[in-house]
């Protein structure tokens, strides 16, 4: 059976053969490039702030807290002030960035494939809205200690919604199932606005509007946890699903062709990728751009095959969610924008940029 790399670009033609080798080579240059840049920037990340750190300082406090005898870090230790700053508060919040930013970045990249959409995002199937909803209502309930929870199951009651809308119009396809999530976003839109304006008298508005714009501000271990574990657990096998994504961009016939299940592989990845935007919304409310605009910048550089745009979108997600978010606390210190501001910021002209492009070279 022909392999999906094999169908990936026609054999004839040498201008293929020599795109795909620059993209090789481009993709060999920047993978340890983007690793080293993550590590250097949950490092530096780390050091920013009103309290004066230095990267020694971080170095140290991560490794007697990884337990690296203090023999070998060289140095004396943080006193317990700068120590809780860097390893309670600072280190929780650049992690979690750094996992959201790489989770959407996938997800992202899988509903593109999926759906044929060059517009698909994380949230297209009404993730965002049901999120939101869910963590609005506890919020304003006054339970917002279970928040995570709420926009997780939130999250996933808009999904089924979805399917469900989508499968009363007939046979589940790519199609409705947009469609449908564009009608379960605008409900669940409409019902958060009713939720805010009926509890007018409370007092949430700045931490209600700091979750739906996206906010790391409350991030803490528990919320590495929750965004770690995703990643790991649902975003390194679709990581690993490059070669049946580079099928589906060829359609389903040419995916049946080569053995792949369309329908049973298409939902579940589409369920896959629900399951890990629900729970990277529980943690940091909704981030725009990240998953739509990144995957076509690495596009741009590595040529479209998935086996090297996952990998490499995740870690410039990572990295560029780091920074975004440091740019939203550090900027008009000590006030802080919501992450999702900063990343619309940028997000939105570079995305105009990148269709300009693409425009031209058309």
């Amino acid at each position: 059976m022909a392999t999906i790399a094999s169908t990936a670009a026609p054999r004839g033609g040498r201008p293929e053969v020599d795109a795909r080798r620059r993209a090789r080579r481009r993709t060999a240059v920047l993978a340890p490039l983007l690793v080293l840049a993550l590590a250097a920037s949950i490092v530096v990340a780390t050091t920013i702030g009103s309290a004066d750190l230095a990267v020694g300082d971080v170095l140290r406090s991560i490794l007697s807290h990884l337990g690296v005898p203090r023999e070998l870090i060289g140095a004396n230790p943080l006193d317990r002030l700068r120590d809780g700053i860097v390893w309670q508060l600072r280190v929780p919040r650049v992690l979690t960035a750094a996992a959201v930013g790489a989770g959407l970045a996938i997800a992202g990249a899988v509903m593109q494939a999926l759906t044929r959409n060059q517009l698909a995002d994380p949230y297209l199937l009404g993730l965002s809205s049901g999120a939101s909803l869910g963590a609005v209502s506890v919020i304003l309930l006054g339970v917002a200690v279970v928040l995570p929870v709420a926009a997780f199951g939130g999250a996933l009651l808009a999904l089924a919604a979805t399917l469900g809308l989508a499968g009363a119009l007939g046979a589940i396809t790519p199609t409705r199932t947009v469609l449908a999530g564009v009608a379960v976003s605008s409900l669940a839109g409409a019902a958060t606005s009713f939720a805010i304006f009926w509890s007018a008298e409370q007092d949430s508005y700045r931490e209600i509007l700091g979750w739906l714009l996206g906010s790391l501000a409350g991030a803490r271990w528990p919320a590495v946890g929750i965004a770690g574990v995703a990643v790991l657990v649902i975003g390194l096998p679709l990581l690993l699903s490059g070669r049946i994504l580079d099928a589906f961009a060829f359609g389903d016939t040419t995916a049946a062709s080569l053995g792949i299940g369309v329908q049973r592989t298409r939902w579940i990845l589409l369920g896959a990728t629900a399951l890990l935007t629900g729970a990277l919304v529980a943690v940091s409310g909704s981030i725009g751009f990240v998953g739509l605009v990144l995957p076509h910048a690495i596009r741009l550089v590595v040529g479209p095959g998935h086996r090297t745009l996952l990998p490499l979108s995740a870690l410039v997600g990572a990295v560029f969610l780091i920074w975004a978010d440091t740019l939203a606390r550090s900027a008009f210190a000590p006030r802080e924008l919501p992450v999702g501001i900063v990343t619309a910021l940028i997000g939105a002209p570079v995305f105009a940029l990148l269709l300009a492009r693409r425009r031209s070279e058309a």
